[in-house]
């Protein structure tokens, strides 16, 4: 006679429980989840007769099934299916539902932790009414804020007072959970009066006011209403799948059309990979030469919460949206403007916006393409010329690759051509610019490699199984031999990653720039019953034995970091992939330059200290450092003011220092610069690039002048001492 295990009995407990708690409304510690049917006299949860809740359906649960299969079999990260994996989900799922703890009750966690370490048992037997029930009691909790938001505008918005010193607390993440209703009401009453302060500084009427923010809780409110059993499982499979890594994805049928967001968008949109982040749709990266990209008006991390078209006045409020929802409201036919509201990475406050304007166009593959420029420096009465390769992202044309054309476009050939022409212009050396570049082909961070070495292994993939791949070059040619620099920052990712790993490792030539990202994972895209699977099956690895995972490429010399590490980058990610290594490949590494990078560190030093572009850039990461240490808000309005009056003025001083470097016309006082922001509404110039500001990259020049200088010095020493010899 089989005996069941106690783990067994208590989860066979819990589905009994939550199984009545759905079907007939019986209550645990006094918190009754009543059947749709009698919802309005739920004790706990203030909903409307309008309000719906959810219950899974066949489907999802054999998708939930298969899912489960895929992560344990072929995902990297080999992960047992216990109660660790079942504190994670667990906590997870609350975090993606509640990230700042504005909805739930401590009595609510409480609850919910009888499921605790049951989700697992839940997970293998197909069973996902227990994150039903979950998602159930927040459904009735967001709807029951909302709700007292929009009475609390009606009724009591006019009687705000805004001279005391109450403040709001920026971040809730790790703030105790609300022990009941009255401290939910004040802590969302802190909210909104924050929002009218900062609609009050921007001058906005205060009949204006309150029409605006009631419209727009009473939208949230009406979306929130429309949610469907699929929301919830979304919600719950990527709170799941993104416990193994954070690159592994569910997508639901409709976001399986939308997977390739980036290049969905830049056929007709503003060319940028978007993704859903808590209750917020978030810009991951700009497609190269996309519209946003070229209008240097959003950055990686800023957050949309409105989208308005140009020929209606009205910015449709999207927070609460799902991310397919966002992206057809982005999209739209060339040549017509979309206007965004966005959360700026830098913010500390999230209801300090700015309103930007977007032409859509289309990317064409030729306007992603690398392209080259010659600048000509002057050194010790010497006139040297430097050949800059601007690479976007590794590209193919796979089409045309396929069909054997052999015109077909990639990176390496295109690269391979300026490279030939650089040679012609008798260039002194070369900077490959990866800034920014996402990555993209894994052959084609192969091949460019072996346009700059003779021969080699280039990075190693290892597999789910534990099997090791090796990427070589396998031709002796070189396109280039001369003094290299390659430049990177935090947003190159990937295949920028194995290149500038290479030519570290090959001391082919110096990594400048900042910690890369550290995307050193390689996917696949599994179709299922309904919708797909992102599921991260191997790693990258340099020659050397080290991953790229988390850790990225650390440059060879360092320059000011632009983004903030624990916002943006793997290493910022949770449940990320750690950093590791395994053994290293026989491979030939060219003569040492170690030697020389002392001296060219030295060099560097001393000049930033007073180059007026990195002074520049120190100071504006020096204001972004004291916003992002802020914890607080202060919610006196004339304190307010006077930190709105010192920033503007901090950002008054950086525009006329920009300004001044480049020989530009200063501004006069503050509302100048106002008027200088009103005009960043309209779409950038197509030639702004020659304009662009870029004190990194003079300085990657000077750095190599220093290379190409201290070589030649170098070289001149060894023959010298040869000819010494030879008398």
């Amino acid at each position: 006679m089989k005996f069941l295990q106690p783990k067994r009995i208590i989860f066979t407990l819990v589905v009994l429980i939550i199984s009545a708690w759905m079907i007939n409304g019986i209550s645990l510690n006094g918190c009754a989840l009543e059947r749709v049917s009698s919802l309005s006299t739920c004790p706990s949860i203030q909903s409307d007769k309008d309000t719906v809740y959810f219950f899974p359906e066949k489907d999802q649960e054999k998708i939930s099934d298969e899912v489960l299969n895929f992560l344990k079999d072929y995902h990297y990260k080999r992960q047992k299916i216990d109660d660790v994996l079942s504190d994670k989900v667990f906590t997870r799922y609350i975090e993606d539902l509640d990230w700042n703890r504005l909805y739930f009750l401590k009595s609510d966690i409480d609850d919910f932790q009888v499921l605790k370490y049951c989700l697992d048992d839940a997970l293998k037997q197909g069973d996902l009414k227990p994150i039903f029930m979950i998602f159930n009691r927040y459904q009735g909790r967001v709807i029951e804020r909302l709700q007292f938001i929009i009475s609390l505008l009606e009724k009591e918005m006019d009687h705000f007072t805004y001279q005391t010193n109450e403040q709001l607390e920026i971040d809730r993440k790790d703030s105790p959970w609300p022990l009941n209703t009255a401290e939910l009401d004040d802590l969302w009453r802190k909210r909104i009066k924050n929002e009218v302060i900062n609609l009050r500084l921007s001058e906005k009427e205060p009949g204006k006011i309150k029409e605006l923010l009631q419209k727009r809780y009473t939208s949230q409110l009406n979306r929130v209403k429309q949610r469907n059993s699929e929301d919830v499982f979304w919600t719950y499979m990527n709170s799941l799948t993104q416990i193994f890594d954070p690159h592994t994805q569910y997508f639901s049928p409709q976001l399986s059309e939308n997977f390739d967001i980036s290049m969905k968008l830049s056929l007709e949109g503003i060319g940028a990979l978007l993704q859903g982040s808590n209750e917020y749709t978030k810009i991951v990266r700009l497609i190269p030469a996309g519209p946003a990209e070229k209008s240097g008006l959003l950055k990686p991390g800023d957050r949309i919460v409105g989208v308005g078209q140009d020929d209606d006045k009205e910015i449709v409020n999207v927070v609460g949206w799902r991310l397919d929802e966002v992206v057809e409201l982005i999209r739209g036919p060339k040549k017509t403007v979309v206007r965004l509201e966005v959360i700026p990475v830098d913010s500390v406050d999230d209801n300090n916006t700015k309103l930007i304007k977007i032409t859509r166009d289309t990317v064409k593959l030729e306007e992603q393409a690398a392209q080259k420029k010659i600048v000509t420096m002057q050194s010790r009465g010497i006139s040297y010329k430097i050949g800059i390769v601007d690479i976007p992202t590794f590209y193919i044309d796979f089409t045309a690759y396929m069909e054997g054309r052999e015109d077909y476009k990639s990176t390496t050939r295109d690269v391979k051509r300026l490279l030939k022409e650089l040679v012609q212009e008798k260039v002194d050396g070369v900077i490959v610019d990866l800034r920014d570049n996402g990555g993209g082909a894994l052959e084609e961070a192969k091949a460019l490699t072996g346009l700059f070495i003779k021969e080699g292994p280039i990075v190693q993939v290892r597999k789910e199984n534990g099997y090791t791949a090796t990427l070589k070059d396998p031709d002796k040619e070189i396109d280039y031999e001369g003094p290299l620099v390659v430049m990177i920052n935090r947003m190159s990712a990937s295949a920028s990653e194995i290149f500038a790993g290479a030519v570290q490792d090959y001391n082919r030539g110096i990594i400048i720039g900042t910690q890369s990202f550290g995307k050193g994972t390689v996917q696949s895209l599994e179709n299922l019953k309904k919708g797909q699977l992102k599921i991260t099956r191997g790693k990258f690895y340099r020659i050397s034995g080290e991953s790229t995972q988390n850790k990225g490429v650390v440059p060879d010399i360092i320059f000011p970091e632009l983004y903030d590490k624990e916002k943006i980058g793997e290493s910022a990610l949770p449940e990320s992939l750690p950093w590791d290594t395994i053994g290293q490949v026989r491979y030939q590494p060219l003569p040492e330059i170690s030697s020389k990078l002392d001296q060219l560190r030295a060099l560097h030093e001393k000049r930033s200290k007073d180059d007026p572009g990195f002074l520049y850039l120190s100071k504006g990461i020096e204001r972004l450092k004291e916003a992002r240490e802020k914890k607080f808000i202060s919610l006196n309005e004339t304190i307010r003011k006077k930190e709105l009056e010192e920033s503007e003025r901090k950002r008054f001083e950086l525009e006329n220092m920009r300004r001044e470097i480049q020989g530009e016309t200063l501004l006069a006082d503050i509302s100048e610069l106002e008027n200088n922001e009103e005009d960043e509404l309209t779409p950038v110039e197509e030639n702004a690039e020659d304009k662009k500001f870029d004190p990194m990259m003079t300085e990657a020049e000077k750095i190599l002048l220093d290379y190409i200088s201290i070589s030649s010095e170098r070289i001149a020493l060894r023959k010298g001492m040869d000819n010494y010899r030879e008398h």
